[in-house]
């Protein structure tokens, strides 16, 4: 399913609810299969340096095609990813918080936050990832409220 602004927004919506729940302020990306950013949100009190991490979490987990979590390990000293976070003039993110968005094993984009902990980001993501695999492909067309996709 394609990721219009609508479901863009949707998916932050969802997103900021949870960061709320969790008592957070977070940056949070949304990117199309491409890594180009679609939408973008700084909760109140986020940090600066998480608006570049955000973005970059999303990114790498479109062009890995990875949850971004999923580099911590291979990338430690000795592990078979040493060094990946230094490609791509540093876009690369190892930290847990960048998921790809899919559906049919297609990567149709991504998502990243920043301003936790990596296990707290995930948390974050996830709830926009879940919303996500629920939307509908007759949705794409026009999103609304996501209180109807609960």
């Amino acid at each position: 399913m394609r990721i219009t602004l609508e479901v863009a927004k949707a998916l932050l919506e969802a997103a900021e609810k949870k960061a709320r729940e969790l008592g957070l302020a977070e940056d949070i990306a949304i990117v199309d299969e491409g890594g180009n950013l679609i939408a973008f949100h700084r909760m109140d009190h986020a940090r600066l340096a998480g608006i570049d991490i955000a973005q970059n979490k999303a990114w790498t987990s479109v062009a890995l095609k990875m949850p971004t979590a999923n580099l911590a390990q291979a990338a430690q000293p000795g592990g078979p990813s040493y060094g990946i976070n230094t490609t791509n003039q540093g876009r690369i993110v190892i930290l847990g918080g960048g998921i790809p968005l899919m559906k049919d094993g297609m990567v149709y984009g991504g998502i990243g936050a920043s301003g936790a902990t990596s296990a707290q980001d995930i948390e974050v993501v996830n709830a926009a990832v879940q919303l996500y695999e629920r939307m509908h492909p007759a949705m794409n067309a026009r999103i609304g409220s996501i209180s109807s996709y609960r």
